[in-house]
């Protein structure tokens, strides 16, 4: 009898100490503008959402030209992810049995991770430094390769595409990065690029892959298609038009791994929790037969206290997936490039359906100037702001 008291107690003491939480929840009231909510977020938000809601406001801010704080957020994103990748104390804590994965510090899925890199790229070749947007490109390659085991490499076409465009903008031979392109190219094999061309436009468009869990304790991580109408887009210059075609499929690249298609299971928590359950389950109904004898009252008592412990570790453990995500990304990458001459020239951006049809309601314009022996970046997506001055 004594024993089982012990028993229950302490369970109930590590049950309950899982459930308590002190984190404090300012209130705040959504002003509908995605920066300015993101940058509460950021200032007074949980510490573990941070980088999340940097990742957010980052892209934010791009879609409203404002790359100026894109680039703040982005940086301090990148630097904590590099920083805390495998050493966080958070993410320690959540591979264990009893915590959550939603408690550890968010840095997002492979390819959220990637994306930070890819928009770090286009900033930094905006303002004129290919080299650094170069390096950038190829980080976002070490981030959705498997640099440890080597049993998968990045296969982004962009990612590559704009390593070797880099490269020949730098003076070298960027054929190998390019190659790799082409060879990984699902359906749109990039074009062959000219030295020419000085007007490089960067568009995306489409509902970011949205995260849900599955499983009998919501232990699979799994993805599915935000829905949006657009498939493709038309950008227009005078004297030329280009396909910016979905090079890039952000969808594909959350569910597979070097093209193989993968499930997200947290297979070691979710068996945990199902087999202290089932012996929660046997040690309470045998107990209660032995409890009912004379002989054997004491041990039943004693049978049941275990399995009420084993119960309540079951109830403790965490096998639930994080489904936190990086929610205002796109779904389609692509890019074009134009020769232009210096001066100023208006852009026009025709967003696609299914069918090919222009959906006027999101059609982006900007008024871009052009300088002499410089590249022009631009970076346009079916939810910027329109018109911009660039």
């Amino acid at each position: 009898m004594k024993r089982a008291g012990i028993l229950f107690a302490l369970g109930l003491s590590l049950g309950l100490a899982g459930c308590v939480s002190t984190e404090p929840r300012p209130e705040y009231k959504l002003t509908g503008d995605p920066v300015a909510d993101g940058e509460h977020f950021i200032d007074f938000g949980p510490q573990r959402d941070k980088v999340l809601w940097q990742y957010r406001t980052s892209l934010a801010a791009m879609h409203n030209g404002d790359f100026d704080t894109a680039k703040r957020y982005l940086d301090d994103a990148i630097a904590r992810i590099s920083n805390i990748f495998g050493k966080d104390e958070e993410a320690k804590k959540s591979r264990s049995t009893f915590q959550a994965e939603s408690r550890k510090t968010f840095i997002g899925e492979p390819y959220e991770r990637v994306m930070a890199w890819y928009y770090r790229g286009i900033l930094y070749w905006m303002d004129g430094e290919p080299d650094n947007a170069r390096a950038c490109f190829r980080s976002g390659q070490l981030a959705d390769s498997d640099a440890e085991k080597k049993s998968y490499a990045s296969d982004y076409v962009l990612l590559d595409y704009l390593d070797g465009y880099a490269t020949l903008k730098l003076g070298g031979d960027g054929t190998g990065a390019v190659q790799r392109a082409v060879s990984v190219a699902k359906q749109w094999k990039p074009p062959t690029f000219s030295t020419k061309a000085n007007l490089l436009v960067f568009v995306d468009y489409g509902g970011a892959p949205e995260k849900y869990a599955s499983g009998s304790y919501g232990e699979q991580l799994r993805f599915a298609a935000r829905p949006s109408p657009v498939y493709s887009a038309i950008v227009k210059l005078q004297g030329g038009t280009g396909k910016a075609v979905p090079y890039d499929d952000l969808l594909f690249q959350a569910t597979t791994r070097g093209g193989r298609v993968m499930d997200h299971v947290l297979a070691n928590k979710a068996v945990f929790k199902k087999s202290t359950d089932a012996i929660g389950d046997a040690a309470l109904v045998s107990g209660a037969i032995l409890a009912t004898g004379e002989d054997t009252g004491a041990a039943g008592l004693a049978v049941m206290g275990v399995g009420l412990v084993s119960k309540i570790f079951s109830s403790a453990a965490s096998p639930e997936a994080d489904v936190r995500t990086w929610d205002n990304l796109p779904r389609f990458l692509s890019f074009v490039a134009f020769e232009a001459p210096p001066g100023e020239h208006t852009l026009t951006v025709d967003f696609l359906d299914e069918a090919g049809r222009p959906l006027s309601n999101l059609t982006k314009t900007a008024v871009v100037t052009v300088d002499a022996g410089r590249d022009k970046v631009i970076y346009v997506s079916d939810k910027s702001t329109t018109p911009q001055k660039l």
